[in-house]
C-alpha cells in the first residue's frame, strides 16, 4: 500500500448516499473527502461510479487477510457479529489501509445451545437466567464492545435463552449505552427478539414467512433488519431441509421493506470450521445486494442498504456518504449501479481511510 496523497478524482458520477450526482470532482485529502483540488494527483474516472465505502453489516473475521479481501472488493467497513478471545479482534482494529473493524464479542447464548458447544466459548456468555445478563453486559462493556449480541431461538426448544433473559440484556445493554442485535432465523425467534425490545434483527426467518403482521410491528417500533440473504440462501441449499426454504427469507425481505422496516446489508460471511455455510468475505456483499434487489429493493434502496443505512443505524457519522470532512473510505466502480446493481462487482479502485489499495 501506498502512503495517502491528495488526489482528485475528476469527472466522476457519485452516489453520495443519497442519490447520483452529476460528474464532478472529488478530492481525497489524506484521511478525509477534501475540497481543493490544487496539487493534487488527478485520476479522470470517466465512465465510472464514486461510492461511499461499503459497510457489511454482519461478518465473522479471524485474521488480517480476511479484511484485506473485504477492502479488495469495496467493503471498508466490517460489523463483526460474534467473535473471541477479545484480544484476537482488538489486535485487527485500527489497522491502516484496510477495512475497518467493529465487534460484538462474544454473544450471550444459553447452556446447551450451539454456541456452548463452539471451541473456547467463553462459559461467561453462557446465560442460565435473567439474573446472569448485567454481569454479562458488563463484561462486554469493559472489553470496549461496539454492540452486543444475543442469541434468540424458538422460545421453549432446548439451548433457547427465555423471553426474560432476552429482555433482560436488553435493558442491561440499554443502561450502559449500547444498541442490541438478536440472531434469530426463524418467525417465532425472530417475534421473540422483537418483543425483547433489541435494536436489530440479523437474519430473517427460513422456516415461514414473515406474517405481515410481525414485520408491521417491527416498523412500529423501530426495529432495524439485517436480512444475510446470501447466508440464507447457502443454508437452504446446504442443509436441505424440508422446511427451510430460501423462498421463506426472500418473502420476508419483501414484507419487511414493504413494511418500511430499514434493510441493511450483511452477510454473515465467515470461514469457521462448523458452520452451517462457508460464505465468502468481500465478494458476498456484491451478491447481497443483486439479492435484496431481487427480493423487492430498489437498486437505490440496495445501495442505501449498505452505505449510508448501517452508517446511521450503528452511529458511524463519520461514514457511509460521499462528503467533505467524512473519511476517504470510496469505491470507484466500472458502470451504473443505479441501473444495474452487479455494477458494484467491478470494483476498479478502493481507498480506505485515504490510502488507495493496490490492484486487483
Amino acid at each position: 500500500m501506498t502512503a495517502s496523497t491528495a488526489t482528485a478524482l475528476t469527472h466522476v458520477r457519485v452516489f453520495d448516499g443519497e442519490r447520483l450526482r452529476e460528474p464532478g470532482t472529488v478530492v481525497i485529502d489524506g484521511p478525509l473527502i477534501g475540497t481543493d483540488p490544487a496539487g493534487a494527483r488527478v485520476v479522470d474516472c470517466r465512465g465510472a461510479t464514486l461510492l461511499p465505502g461499503l459497510i457489511d453489516a454482519h461478518v465473522h473475521v479471524r485474521d488480517a487477510r480476511t479484511l484485506d479481501r473485504l477492502a479488495d472488493h469495496g467493503v471498508t467497513t466490517a460489523l463483526d457479529m460474534g467473535g473471541w478471545p477479545p484480544a484476537l479482534l482488538d489486535s485487527l482494529r485500527g489497522m491502516p489501509g484496510t477495512t475497518a473493524l467493529l465487534r460484538a464479542g462474544a454473544p450471550a447464548a444459553a447452556p446447551g445451545s450451539v454456541q456452548s458447544r463452539m471451541p473456547h466459548f467463553p462459559r461467561s456468555s453462557l446465560l442460565a437466567g435473567p439474573g446472569d445478563a448485567p454481569a454479562f453486559v458488563a463484561e462486554r462493556a469493559e472489553q470496549g464492545v461496539d454492540y452486543v449480541k444475543i442469541i434468540a431461538e424458538v422460545p421453549g426448544t432446548p439451548g433457547a435463552l427465555s423471553q426474560e433473559t432476552l429482555e433482560a440484556v436488553v435493558r442491561a445493554a440499554r443502561e450502559r449505552g449500547l444498541r442490541t442485535v438478536a440472531h434469530a432465523s426463524a418467525v417465532a425467534a425472530f417475534a421473540a427478539a422483537r418483543r425483547a425490545g433489541v435494536d436489530a434483527v440479523t437474519h430473517v426467518p427460513l422456516d415461514a414467512e414473515l406474517p405481515a403482521a410481525e414485520a408491521e410491528l417491527t416498523a412500529a417500533e423501530g426495529r432495524f433488519v439485517v436480512p444475510t440473504l446470501a447466508m440464507m440462501e447457502a443454508v437452504a441449499e446446504a442443509l436441505g431441509h424440508p422446511g427451510l426454504d430460501y423462498a421463506h427469507a426472500r418473502a420476508g425481505v419483501a414484507a419487511l421493506h414493504a413494511a418500511g422496516v430499514p434493510i441493511l446489508a450483511g452477510t454473515d460471511a465467515n470461514n469457521a470450521p462448523g458452520a452451517p455455510a462457508s460464505v465468502p468475505h468481500g465478494p458476498s456483499l456484491h451478491h447481497e445486494l443483486a439479492l435484496l434487489v431481487d427480493a423487492s429493493l430498489t437498486p437505490l434502496d440496495a445501495l442505501r442498504a449498505a452505505t449510508v443505512l448501517p452508517a446511521r443505524h450503528f452511529g458511524l457519522t463519520d461514514r457511509g456518504a460521499v462528503a467533505p470532512g467524512l473519511r476517504a473510505d470510496l469505491v470507484l466502480v466500472d458502470g451504473d449501479p443505479l441501473a444495474d446493481i452487479t455494477a458494484t462487482a467491478r470494483v476498479r479502485a478502493v481507498w480506505c481511510g485515504g490510502v488507495e489499495r493496490p490492484g486487483l
